[in-house]
């Protein structure tokens, strides 16, 4: 991990030997939610790549964009991505039918 600017390790150093913080991975991991918070997208980002390399469902990833799921899918479709959704054989979906019919 690269280091801070000396001004920031400044200010880190500041808000823990205040005991604003108990260390200086509290303040970073406070940075990074507050982050998170103020801007939406940098959530939709890690929601597609979390979802893109299957790590979470479709639905998880919705919910860490702060999105419906018929929302984050027009969002994926927007970004050029498409879904594979497996379909049972024809000879079964059939066979299924028939029994119905």
């Amino acid at each position: 991990m690269e280091t801070l600017s000396a001004d920031l390790e400044r200010k880190v150093k500041a808000l823990v030997s205040g005991g604003y913080y108990s260390s200086k991975i509290e303040v970073i991991k406070d940075a990074v939610k507050s982050l998170f918070r103020e801007n939406a997208e940098l959530n939709i980002n890690a929601a597609i790549e979390l979802y893109r390399k299957g790590d979470v469902s479709l639905g998880k990833a919705a919910e860490i964009a702060g999105v419906t799921t018929i929302e984050f899918k027009e969002i994926l479709s927007k970004r050029g991505f498409t879904r594979e959704i497996e379909a049972r054989p024809a000879a079964e979906m059939d066979k299924k039918l028939k029994k119905y019919l």
